[in-house]
């Protein structure tokens, strides 16, 4: 120590050593992309944006400390409906703004792109092809430029989906940058930028993105920068609160996405959300149900056909209420091939697009340009198929049942494109591809069209969207996978429509729903969150029991050959997120042999040194610690004394109390009142950055009293209990930290064994301590 001050700075929260470098990979494809330092106590590393950060827990359980329980019960009934309120009327605003700034995103996609597409389809008509490659390749170079240069420069964390990284904050990841202002905007004018530039990505998990921001945003009063400093505000920016408030953000941008309240709120159930409880479901449904009133009250402006190009803003993907479907018993054998078929080409397509991320990685880890020089060459590759290919079809004459007006199509929205057609002919392959997304979508899930696509054209469009699907998603843009999954799906579902023919009574665009649904559910290994959404999407009850067929064959077959999309990008990015099924070698190993491989576990006393504190926290990187007490006399009357677990405190608290300077000149317990004096149950709660803390060498010989501070009811273990359950129940309680116990008490046997933290639990790290258990890994995990 140094003679007059000795002073540090450290992070509230952090739990690893900062030192270290990050290890980023620079080899081979068939490596992770980052490689982890595999030991039982290694520092989790993690990609999130361009950068390779530590990463750290999240403090969801409730911290019983003294000043917490002194809080509640001060409180009166008052104070408890009004933070009620706040926080319905959080869950209020969070639908609100989340289908405003949806509605905005979906008018402006629409109008960029279909004033883009008349300019072009003008130049068409007068026989300037190579012009309108000229300028349908321009702009959409300029688009994705725009959209990729605000993600490489501004906002990194703005690329991609996003679902990945909030499934692991709701799973009780810290995934750092991802909820900010600047993520934010990015993501909104990047999201239009890359759609309306005609890229094979979809809005829908961008809005999901965005949905978590604006959540997480009026849940912490704003930007960083410059937040309220409501005193009722303040009690929601705490991880617990700020948990709830991202799930209805999540489920509210699901909701804006495919106007599906119900399925929103399962999507959040079944894929994001770690843990659940009653209270959270009915905010989320009601944040829900807000956007979902915000959305038909556009459609209804909408109807008239002033709020987009092709009529209804981007607000209806699809609708089949009007149609009346009709299917046999024998129909289940080619809703049997859809749904198979899906689960072996979604499997399939999560096996590439694995090889194809680790290559982008590679290439991205070169610089900007070169993220720059990727996101524009794949544009200019996708300009040139969607233009050029159309030339290769033959063009069809319109059905005679049809009106003038309705073909062939010029400008607006339309099932049958001229393109470079003579009067009375269309262009099939040109409706699907010279055309916005969503009005892709729309066309190839048309129903009683049964000869308006060629076999030719579909095939082409089918082996076009599977390429772009693979090549498009990783690039330094917003991308949803929503979107290339149900084109792709769509394709060969209306493919096999039309092969099956006379042989089936369901109609070819109801085959393309049914298709995109299996390539969903084999992809993404969802099945009711994803069976609710496209009932709500297509509005159509008689569709449900074929297509929960379809939804269970295709997860089921997908299953069989490797795990899901977003547990294959989360491994990618190395977030250690914590499986719902442990490893079925988990039930051969104790908790107590996992403490045996760590470190001995520091405990501190409940009156303790300040010399000492500064000390474990300088030389250790742990966030817990238990405090013991020796010499206590329980209170049942026996004179013998014994040694107390009084809890654990976070290193954040430890902290706290260094920088209030929250010291004693004797070693003695503290009054009520004079903690409450230094401390406040808000700020402790809240996530803070760095904090600096200056000590002098007088201070360091003074006491402080940890016991108003340390969380007095930690969750534990008995140390004979087996990894496979204590894994469970940290998932699902959302701990950060869980104390092992010994399984008898005898002099000499330490009152704490050890602590697990999530890192102790993820299988990787396990296995490295314990290598004879690889050999058992080869069985399925437990359900």
């Amino acid at each position: 120590m140094e003679k007059e001050s000795s002073q540090f700075i450290a992070e509230a929260t952090t739990t690893q050593n900062m030192e270290g470098e990050a290890d980023e990979e620079s080899n081979p494809l068939n490596q992770p992309l980052l490689k982890r330092s595999r030991t039982l106590t290694s520092n989790p590393l993690a990609m999130v944006g361009d950068k390779v950060s530590y990463i750290e827990s999240l403090d969801y359980e409730i911290n019983e400390n003294d000043l917490f329980k002194h809080d509640w019960r001060s409180r009166s009934k008052v104070q408890v409906l009004q933070y009620v309120f706040l926080k319905w009327t959080l869950a209020f605003l969070v639908g609100l703004l989340t289908g405003l700034i949806a509605t905005l995103i979906n008018l402006a996609i629409e109008n960029i792109a279909g004033y883009k597409l008349l300019f072009i389809v003008h130049l068409i008509q007068k026989k300037r092809f190579f012009m309108g490659f000229i300028y349908f390749t321009g702009a959409n170079l300029l688009l994705t430029m725009v959209a990729a240069v605000l993600c490489v420069c501004f906002a990194p964390t703005a690329a991609g989906p996003g679902i990945p990284e909030i499934k692991a904050y709701l799973n009780g990841v810290d995934t750092p940058n991802m909820f900010g202002a600047t993520t934010l905007i990015v993501k909104i004018i990047g999201s239009i930028g890359a759609v309306s530039a005609g890229l094979d990505l979809g809005k829908e998990g961008p809005l999901v993105h965005i949905g978590s921001c604006i959540a997480s945003l009026l849940g912490q009063g704003g930007p960083n920068n410059y937040r309220l400093k409501w005193r009722w505000l303040r009690y929601f920016n705490n991880d617990r609160d700020r948990h709830d408030l991202i799930t209805c953000g999540a489920s509210s941008g699901v909701c804006a996405a495919f106007r599906a309240p119900v399925g929103g709120v399962l999507f959040s159930l079944e894929e994001v959300a770690t843990w659940w409880r009653s209270a959270l479901l009915w905010r989320t449904f009601f944040s829900t149900a807000v956007v979902v009133v915000v959305l038909r009250a556009f459609i209804e402006i909408c109807n008239s056909g002033e709020c987009g190009i092709f009529g209804s803003g981007g607000l209806v993907m699809f609708d089949v209420s009007n149609v009346t479907i009709k299917y046999r018993v024998m129909d289940i054998i080619p809703v049997a091939v859809i749904g198979i078929i899906g689960g072996v080409l979604g499997s399939l397509y999560n096996y590439c697009l694995h090889k194809v991320l680790r290559l982008y990685n590679l290439i991205n880890q070169k610089g900007r340009i070169h993220k720059l020089l990727l996101s524009l060459t794949v544009s200019l590759f996708t300009s040139a198929c969607q233009y050029g290919l159309p030339f290769l079809v033959k063009c069809k004459p319109c059905d005679s049942s049809l009106s003038e007006t309705e073909c062939p199509t010029n400008g607006r929205s339309g099932n049958f494109k001229q393109f470079n057609c003579p009067d009375g002919y269309y262009n099939d392959l040109a409706t699907l591809l010279l055309t916005t997304n969503d009005d892709a979508v729309r066309n190839i899930f048309s129903t009683n069209t049964p000869y308006e696509y060629q076999t030719s054209s579909l095939l082409i469009f089918f082996a076009l969207y599977c390429i772009l699907g693979l090549f498009t998603f990783g690039i330094a843009v917003p991308s949803g996978l929503f979107l290339p999954i149900i084109l792709m799906g769509s394709g060969y579902g209306r493919l096999l429509g039309l092969a099956m023919g006379s042989y089936s009574n369901i109609d070819q665009g109801l085959f393309a729903v049914l298709g995109a649904a299996s390539l969903m559910a084999g992809s993404m290994r969802m099945t009711i969150s994803l069976c609710v959404i496209f009932l709500e999407l297509t509005n159509n009850l008689l569709l449900l029991p074929i297509t929960m067929i379809v939804l269970l064959i295709a997860k089921t077959v997908g299953d069989s050959f490797n795990p899901s999309i977003y547990e294959i990008i989360l491994h990618l990015k190395g977030l250690p997120f914590l499986d719902a099924h442990p490893e079925p070698w988990m039930r051969n190993l104790t908790v107590g042999e996992l403490a045996d491989a760590k470190p001995p576990v520091v405990t501190l006393h409940g009156v303790e040194k300040v010399a000492c504190i500064v000390d474990v926290l300088r030389n250790t990187t742990h966030n817990g610690f238990p405090v013991v007490d020796d010499g206590v006399v329980p209170p049942l009357g026996i004179a013998t004394e014994a040694t107390e677990v009084h809890g654990i405190i976070l290193r954040a608290h430890l902290l706290q109390a260094l920088k209030k300077k929250w010291f004693l000149r004797e070693k003695r317990r503290t009054e009520e009142w004079e903690v409450r004096e230094k401390f406040n149950w808000v700020d402790l709660a809240e996530r803070e950055g760095n904090i600096e803390v200056a000590v002098t060498s007088d201070e360091m010989d003074m006491y402080i009293d940890l016991h108003p501070l340390t969380n007095t009811t930690p969750y534990t273990v008995l140390e004979s209990m087996s990894v496979a359950k204590a894994m469970v129940l940290f998932r699902q309680v959302g701990l950060r930290h869980l104390l092992i116990v010994p399984k008898y008490v005898a002099a000499g046997v330490p009152p704490v064994v050890g602590i697990l933290t999530r890192q102790d639990l993820m299988p990787y790290n396990i296995l490295t301590a314990f290598p004879h258990l690889a050999r058992t890994t080869g069985g399925e995990k437990e359900n």
